[in-house]
């Protein structure tokens, strides 16, 4: 079996890095949303859970940007790998966010 190096996994930690960094108020509101959410009741959890999933789109749309622009300096196949590695580490990283 032959394990193919994941030549964008550094790039791309680094630029999570730094997007935790940078949003770091964002993701807070998002971690807030999320309890905020857990913590509702029942007549209040699909406003709670609504806002929940506003914030985890404002989350995954800077993160889209954040890939997006990179991937735009690479060639097609090589732009391809970036963006699946990408994925990878944002799901694994910021579970509930899909980008």
């Amino acid at each position: 079996m032959i394990f193919r190096r994941n030549r964008f996994g550094d790039l791309v930690r680094r630029q999570l890095d730094l997007f935790a960094a940078d949003e770091a108020g964002l993701l807070r509101e998002a971690e807030e949303a999320e309890r905020g959410y857990d913590s509702a009741e029942r007549d209040d959890a699909e406003e709670a859970y609504g806002d929940f999933q506003l914030v985890l789109e404002a989350v995954a749309e800077r993160l889209e940007e954040l890939r997006d622009t990179y991937a735009a300096t690479l060639e097609a196949g090589a732009a391809e790998d970036y963006e699946d590695a990408f994925a990878r580490a944002v799901h694994k990283r910021f579970p509930r966010v899909r980008v």
